[in-house]
């Protein structure tokens, strides 16, 4: 089930229930209760007692289990249910889907409680153990705190479950003490961790790799003062008895699978080096020729996927026996790993909210291994490294299960791009992952404004303005980047677009790359515009396109004849008229339509 490395109090009470039961010897308090029940399904019985025929999903067992679970997550060790037999020890058997009442209980407990579900056979009859990790902040079901005070749950306040508990809020598992000895050490393991330190080329690096192997480990902080590893240390270099990866590479979706890694009995280190070197071997390289830009570069790039298969080790639940699923299909690379987003984290603010890992011990290890960034900091390099190769922006989100998923989509390098980002001055702001985002969203849209960028960049108006501050100040040979719309009303805030000449470079550069840039159409950019500044006049949009304002009026109309845009007023002159936003399901059509035309009216 778990991964524990020692005596785990709530499997060894399990065991001895599970063997009761086998042979038909009653279940009292002598066997179980502190870190195990019993549940009958709920629902199951009728009113006169008799069982109903079992369902696979049954929504008054997920709330009582719900309920049951996060009481036992809120108490120190966590605990388990034995899911299709009462109280009594009768073994009824329950017919629910592991899976959907997985995501149930994640659901009912305001995501934040992973269970890991595990099927069990008695007496012919199927079980479901559901095991409850400990929580390292309260789980609420219906707004209540329980937590177990011996076989029962009972309410507890917030205040009371923090004062008490002030060590379990900063529990890490990954560092705390195993039974694992040091002797138990695979020999591989320890050569990969060597090869990793060298392979850096840090001299601090291929300092600690020289060092004695009890050094090594004492200098990694996995092994304690008894001489037993932490359970970072025994993940990394001992295993456990799943395997921690499961990758698959296929040619193309729905293809045959052309390489299968998923071994059991092996380090983490041994299964990570194996996986990335797989990816590494199934990552063709470009080769480029042509103008600014030459030599080969990966169709994904190397240290975004790596980041992105061992954040989907370092921040996984451990709690529970799936591996973390690495899928290589063409070009696309997809991590998928056990347990939802931790400590606050969205994939609205991903890149910028405080980094909480999980698994510090664990996360710490991988980054002094130099084999991930630092806590915090592997998020931004994969935004920037995906961007900077023209690719798009990495897809991190929640699924059910829950699993965060990791989506990387990869392709031929854009040349033009890359040429086009390395005549930008300074390199340092163009290079941000900030500016990155700003750059591929001016291109999209046309346009761009400190509203927009702090949705962007997942950051505040004031952070917004700096940064577009910031790029504004990078040009590209002469001209800046980017230039201040005209015709923007004194009391409204400022907006800016690419500066025509830097345009007119990247279009040059496409066309010495052998390609055609989709840019968005007059229609798009006024209809964009219009949307994110709820109006456009004829002189905004002129300075939007680079085109003289009289021009404007035919494109505006055919807005206002779709019902995207409305006129300020009936007269439709005079100075300061303009157009308002009206219908934003039409926008939201013709933004994704204007994607896929090129830079002028059809």
């Amino acid at each position: 089930m778990v991964t524990v490395f020692g005596v785990d109090p709530v499997q060894a009470a399990l065991q001895r229930i599970l063997e009761a039961l086998a042979v038909g010897e009653p279940v009292n308090d002598s066997v179980e209760r502190r870190f195990v029940d019993l549940k009958e399904e709920p629902g199951r019985r009728d009113r006169s007692g008799a069982i109903r025929p079992g369902e696979r999903s049954n929504e008054q067992a997920a709330s009582v289990l719900a309920a049951a679970l996060a009481c036992m997550a809120n108490t120190p060790g966590g605990g388990a249910l034995l899911v299709g037999v009462s109280d009594a020890g009768d073994v009824i058997g329950t017919e629910l889907d592991d899976e959907w009442l997985r995501h149930r209980i994640w659901e009912i407990t305001g995501r934040a409680l992973t269970v890991d579900a595990a099927e069990v056979t008695i007496r012919s009859r199927r079980l479901l153990v559901l095991r409850a990790p400990q929580a390292v902040e309260p789980v609420r079901v219906g707004g209540k705190v329980q937590w177990r005070v011996g076989p029962s749950c009972v309410d507890v306040d917030a205040n009371t479950w923090h004062s008490k508990r002030m060590e379990v809020l900063d529990y890490d598992w990954s560092s705390a003490a195993s039974d694992v000895g040091i002797d138990a050490i695979r020999p591989a393991a320890l050569g990969h961790a060597r090869d990793l330190l060298r392979d850096s080329g840090e001299t601090h690096a291929g300092e600690l790799a020289a060092e004695s192997d009890m050094n090594l480990l004492r200098r990694l902080n996995v092994v304690t003062g008894d001489g037993h590893l932490t359970n970072a240390g025994a993940l990394a270099f001992v295993g456990r008895k799943q395997p921690c990866l499961d990758y698959i590479r296929r040619d193309h979706s729905g293809g045959d699978s052309r390489l299968r890694l998923r071994r059991s009995g092996r380090s983490l280190l041994e299964e990570l080096v194996d996986v990335l070197q797989a990816v590494e071997a199934n990552n063709p390289l470009a080769h480029v020729q042509r103008g600014p830009v030459e030599g080969q570069l990966s169709m994904l790039p190397r240290r975004t996927a790596r980041e992105a298969i061992v954040n989907g080790l370092a921040h996984r639940e451990w709690g529970i026996a799936e591996p973390t699923v690495v899928e290589h299909v063409g070009n696309l690379l997809r991590v998928t790993s056990p347990g939802g987003f931790f400590g606050g984290v969205t994939p609205d603010n991903i890149l910028t909210h405080p980094s909480r890992s999980r698994n510090k011990a664990l996360t710490e290890l991988l980054a002094s291994l130099r084999v991930a960034e630092r806590e915090g900091i592997g998020v931004d390099r994969m935004y920037a490294d995906m961007l900077a190769f023209g690719h798009t922006a990495p897809e991190i989100g929640e699924v059910e299960g829950p699993y965060v998923r990791t989506t990387l989509i990869g392709d031929e390098p854009d040349v033009a791009w890359i040429g086009w980002l390395r005549s930008l001055v300074p390199p340092q702001r163009a290079d941000a992952v900030n500016a990155l985002l700003m750059l591929r969203w001016l291109l999209q849209y046309g346009w761009i404004d400190a509203a927009s960028t702090a949705r962007l960049i997942q950051d505040t108006e004031s952070v917004a303005r700096v940064a577009l501050r910031q790029l504004e100040a990078v040009k590209a040979g002469g001209p800046p980047v980017i230039v201040r719309v005209a015709g923007v009303p004194d009391d409204a805030p400022p907006a800016w677009r690419p500066h025509a000449d830097c345009i007119a470079l990247l279009k040059s550069l496409d066309v010495a790359a052998g390609r055609a840039r989709e840019l968005p159409t007059r229609s798009a950019v006024a209809a964009s515009y219009a949307q994110g500044r709820g109006r456009i006049s004829s002189t905004e949009l002129g300075s939007l396109v680079g085109a003289d304002p009289t021009n404007m009026g035919r494109v505006l109309k055919a807005l206002e004849n779709q019902g995207i845009l409305r006129p300020a007023r009936t007269a439709r002159r005079g100075k300061g008229f303009h157009y308002r936003y009206d219908e934003p399901d039409r926008l939201e059509q013709d933004h994704n339509q204007g994607k896929n035309h090129h830079g002028t009216d059809q």
